[in-house]
């Protein structure tokens, strides 16, 4: 990872990137817990992701069209500049006039909106910052990135949570998003030059849809891509019943179990590079999904604080790994000037497969084990590795669909 490294404006790039993942991880895991603890029900965790994907979901296409025809700096400044400022006022009012569940729905609406926008510019700002040769590389540092702030976060969450409460989570949120941008606005580099800027946004988004439907594979692949996302987000719901009920625990096990998600997470960061190296990504990529399944069953049928936090560093390890090697396949095969539009795409159908299912997952889980849920989260899984051994089938090499690694 060294040859990333040396690139000033991506080490600057990476420092923004974890303070700000430290706090979207605090505060996410913070609400999720608080709405639980307040209302005593999974339903109402599984309604605020739905709000979370449906603000996602509606700007997703604006996201890459702004992504694809605006300086990607200057769009991540906004959102990070925009959430800061939206997350002070909403812990001002928590302070201010104590618990609303409304409250927390509209952080969930501000969180999902500044996020999409923030996952389409920051991933697509990566090809800007790094040569092809190095884009693995730079993937597996933004993964350790991510995961050192996330995993702090699910630490430092729960004990503050317990001991100062949801309210200064957000205010440490706002002031990571701050800080965050005072890194990034340092970074400098040549913008892309940008194409059509005199097109309609309607006739720019269907280009990128056209662009995408030329490429079925690649398409598919993005599809793959967004699975292990999923797979998290709806473990997000199925986590806090798991760790108050079969466990038995409280906000500081909840937290911990995030941490050794991280810390899975930040050893991908390390391993993800060699492995697809040395196994190649045909084979690699069905280890981990079978990893990540592996857990989930596991904890469907059986639950102790043990298990708990070492599936947690597993299902992080695999997860994280799945993102890193995908996502670069991706940044290899995708033009510079479609990639925002490409990755709305995807970040739309994923936020559209976690809306059908956590509202309904959530309720489901106010009658039945959280079991039920780890194991729908563990077919599902399943499903990713299905569809990407699709794609690899060998008689399927003569129509193109079987290129990805070529």
């Amino acid at each position: 990872m060294t040859g990333a490294l040396r690139s000033k404006q991506f080490r600057r790039y990476a420092i923004s990137d974890v303070i700000s993942g430290f706090g979207v991880g605090m505060s996410t895991i913070g609400a999720n817990w608080y709405l639980m603890d307040q209302t005593g029900s999974l339903g109402a965790v599984g309604f605020m992701l739905t709000l979370n994907v449906l603000a996602g979901f509606a700007v997703s296409p604006l996201a890459g069209i702004l992504t694809d025809r605006f300086h990607r700096k200057r769009i991540i400044q906004f959102a990070n500049w925009g959430r800061a400022l939206l997350i002070a006022a909403l812990a001002a009012a928590f302070l201010a006039t104590g618990y609303h569940t409304w409250y927390l729905y509209a952080f969930t609406i501000v969180n999902g909106i500044g996020w999409t926008v923030y996952m389409s510019a920051s991933r697509s700002l990566i090809q800007e910052l790094l040569p092809e040769k190095e884009l693995i590389n730079g993937n597996s540092i933004i993964e350790i990135s991510l995961q050192v702030g996330m995993f702090t976060a699910g630490a430092a969450s729960g004990i503050f949570y317990k001991y100062a409460g949801f309210e200064w989570i957000l205010l440490l949120n706002a002031a990571a998003f701050l800080v965050s941008s005072l890194f990034l606005a340092k970074v400098r580099y040549t913008p892309l030059a940008i194409e059509n800027k005199g097109e309609s946004f309607a006739a720019n988004f269907r280009d990128g849809l056209r662009y995408l439907k030329e490429r079925p594979s690649v398409f598919a692949l993005g599809v793959v891509s967004i699975i292990p996302v999923v797979a998290v987000m709806i473990f997000n719901v199925v986590l806090p019943g798991y760790v108050s009920g079969p466990v038995g625990g409280d906000s500081v096990v909840f937290g911990l179990s995030d941490m050794f998600y991280g810390i899975g997470g930040l050893l991908s960061g390390f391993l993800a590079a060699p492995l697809a190296r040395k196994l190649s990504l045909s084979a690699a990529v069905p280890l981990f999904f079978l990893l990540g399944a592996g857990v989930l069953f596991a904890w469907a049928f059986s639950a102790s604080v043990g298990l708990l936090f070492a599936g947690s560093a597993v299902l992080g390890l695999s997860n994280s790994s799945l993102r890193i090697m995908i996502n670069t396949r991706l940044m290899e095969l995708v033009s510079k000037t479609y990639m925002g539009r490409a990755m709305s795409v995807w970040i739309a159908i994923s936020l559209l497969l976690q809306c059908i299912s956590a509202t309904g997952l959530g309720f489901a889980l106010d009658r039945f084990s959280p079991g039920v849920g780890f194991a729908g989260i563990g077919a599902l899984m399943l499903a990713g590795l299905g569809l990407y051994a699709l794609l690899n089938l060998p008689s399927r090499t003569k129509s193109g669909a079987a290129t990805l690694e070529q």
